[in-house]
Parts: C-alpha cells; sequence; structure tokens
C-alpha cells in the first residue's frame, strides 16, 4: 500500500483515548507484515520491533500516538438529548452544528449532530457569541431518554468527530484526526522499509495511546522497551494561513519539522527540549539527503516524548513532526509532500543510527 493509502485507511478509523481499540487492530495486523515481532501491551500501546545487527546495538524508539480527540456522553437529558464533556482539547467555537458519531455500549456506531439556535431565530446578542461545552448538546435523533437508551447510548459513551478524508491540489489532504493516524502511516512504512534495508540498531516502532488524554501511554511502552534514544512522530502547527501569518516560520511543503522547544504551559507544565545528540543527528541526515529541515520552537503544545524522556535514567529524545494546518478541528490538512519526506528522514535516521550512541552529557 502506499502511504495516503495508509493515512487514509487509519484517518477512517475512530478511536478516541481509552477507546483506541480499532486503530490497535489495524496498526498491529499491518506491522505484522514487516516486523520481526509485535505485541500489545496492557494499556493498548503497539509495539514492533525490527531486529538489528545484534541484541546489543542501541534500541531507538520511533512513536505516533493511535488516538484522537472526542467527548463522552455525560447525561441524557428526558427528551433525548446528550450532553457531553470534552477529551483532549477540542475547540468549543467549532462545534456547534458539527457532525458527530457515538460508539454504543454494543459497539454500533450513530450519528448525531451538535445543536445550534437556528439562525432565523438568534437573538443579537447571542449571534457572534461561542457557546461553552456545558450549554451544548447532541441530537440523534431519539425521542426521549427512554429511546437513546434504546439506541444503546449511556453516559461514558465515547463520541468523535465523523470521520471524513478528502484529496485536495497539489498532493494535500483534508481529513480528521490527521493528528496523529498520518504518524501512524509512516511507521508502517518505515516497518515496511526497513524489512529489506535491515538496520544496524534494533528499531521499536510503536503507536502509542491516551497522548490526547494525559500523553502518558508511550511511557508504558518506553519502560518496557527501555531505548537508547526515542523519536516522536507528530504534527507541528503551520502559519502559513491568512489568520496565522507570522506566528511561527513553519509552511506545507517546506519539508519535515525538527522540534528546537516545546511548552505546554497551560496546567501542564512539561514539553520537551531535545538531546543535542539527536538534533545533530537529526541535521546530519537531512544534510546528507539535501533535504530542507523546518525549525520549530512553540509554547503551547507539547507531544508524549514530554514524558518518554523521563523514562529509566533519561532517554534521549527528538520530536519529528510536519506541517498541518486547522489542528484539533474536524478537518486536519497537510501536504503528502512533507509526509513521504518525513518518512525517508525518519528512514535514514534510523537506518544509520550509530552503533556507539550514547546519552551521556559528558
Amino acid at each position: 500500500m502506499k502511504l495516503i493509502e495508509y493515512v487514509e485507511k487509519y484517518c477512517l478509523t475512530p478511536a478516541i483515548s481509552g477507546h483506541e481499540d480499532l486503530m490497535i487492530k489495524s496498526l498491529s495486523q499491518d506491522l505484522q507484515k514487516f516486523a520481526d515481532e509485535v505485541s500489545v501491551d496492557n494499556l493498548g500501546n503497539v509495539i514492533a520491533l525490527i531486529k538489528g545487527k545484534s541484541e546489543s546495538a542501541p534500541k531507538v524508539m520511533i512513536f505516533a500516538h493511535t488516538d484522537q480527540i472526542g467527548m463522552f456522553v455525560k447525561s441524557i437529558t428526558e427528551e433525548g438529548f446528550l450532553k457531553i464533556v470534552r477529551l483532549g482539547g477540542v475547540p468549543e467555537r467549532i462545534l456547534a452544528g458539527a457532525t458527530i458519531q457515538i460508539k454504543t455500549k454494543s459497539s454500533q456506531i450513530i450519528s448525531g449532530v451538535i445543536g445550534t439556535i437556528s439562525h432565523h431565530l438568534t437573538p443579537d446578542d447571542k449571534k457572534y457569541v461561542v457557546p461553552k461545552i456545558e450549554e451544548m448538546y447532541v441530537d440523534i435523533g431519539a425521542k426521549s431518554k427512554t429511546d437513546a437508551l434504546a439506541l444503546g447510548v449511556e453516559v461514558g459513551s465515547p463520541a468523535f468527530y465523523e470521520p471524513k478524508f478528502t484529496k485536495l491540489a497539489n498532493n494535500r489532504i483534508a481529513a480528521t484526526s490527521v493528528d496523529d493516524r498520518a504518524g501512524c502511516a509512516v511507521l508502517v512504512k518505515l516497518a515496511e522499509r526497513l524489512s529489506t534495508s535491515k538496520p544496524a540498531a534494533n528499531i521499536y516502532l510503536v503507536g502509542s495511546v491516551q497522548e490526547e488524554f494525559n500523553l502518558r501511554g508511550a511511557m508504558v511502552a518506553a519502560q518496557q522497551i527501555k531505548p537508547n534514544a526515542a523519536i516522536s512522530l507528530d504534527l507541528a502547527v503551520s502559519t502559513d494561513t491568512p489568520d496565522m501569518k507570522g506566528v511561527n516560520e513553519l509552511a506545507l511543503d517546506k519539508g519535515p519539522i525538527i522540534g528546537l522547544y516545546t511548552f505546554h504551559g497551560r496546567g501542564t507544565l512539561n514539553g520537551l527540549i531535545p538531546h543535542p545528540k539527536m538534533v545533530k543527528i537529526v541535521e546530519d541526515s537531512a544534510t546528507k539527503l539535501k533535504m530542507n529541515l523546518q525549525r520549530h520552537a512553540s509554547v503551547g503544545m507539547l507531544t508524549d516524548a514530554s514524558y518518554v524522556q523521563f523514562v529509566d535514567n533519561g532517554i534521549p529524545c527528538v520530536d519529528l513532526a510536519w506541517p498541518t494546518r486547522y489542528t484539533h478541528s474536524g478537518i486536519e490538512t497537510c501536504s503528502l509532500n512533507d509526509l513521504e519526506n518525513l518518512e525517508e528522514l525518519a528512514f535514514n535516521v534510523l537506518k544509520d543510527f550509530p552503533l556507539n550512541f550514547t546519552g551521556s552529557r559528558i
């Protein structure tokens, strides 16, 4: 399969944090075609191994998260409307009128729409106001609470953006959950290439869980692997649109991205300042490939590498990314050119990873 086919397949697979089962199954089956070993831990992390020259060779963990943002049903009104709470960074301003899907207790999928005041009757003081999540409700067509329960919806039912995938001009796509399904697709293509071009190091490809919830799922995989180094594959926010111009220098079709600084700063005092040796390895590989490497430093976002770095004696980490527009909305946009270049860069980093690597800062 081509990279875009994996991206489409995964973007159309609903799997919010804690309910990643469909992605766990799909990703593990795809990795089994190429990896020497594939396992799934109790939390749901998919761990695939491409063996290197020897067991004593360095272990490199490269990972992308399988989960997506979403919602949970918190109550059902007597009239049959669903009240919801957010899972992860779901922007309230884009929810009114959005079509979503709910997974029932029998694993069936039913559709719903987030209600919005009819335009004809919207009072002046509400026309430019974003309702809070507490004020929103989901209409699934139920006539009563009893009707909704009979459909299999209950408190705790997971909900998510209606999955979509659209091809745009110039090898670009617009899809649900490009964050981080595109990263998962890159993982599989890396496994395919490494299975025929054996690396010197032992490469662990991990589809991590619960990144959008608490970012700590990848820690569980890292605790098992105890890698000598780790690489996160996730998006970075592109600012090449009229409303974001000048926020940073990231743009579509300008190549993959290396993260030099991330810090969340909103309740989560964490982020990643990458290990200098990992930065050098990535930069040297990009130079060798004559590939443009975009550089990223940002406050307000982070990846699960932020927690992987604290496992064991400390794991040298670096974030690799691709630029994406409209992040955390129901439709995110990126360029397949950037994803293909990210795959090429990551492949060369892994294939040529130095056998004498040490994370020592001395």
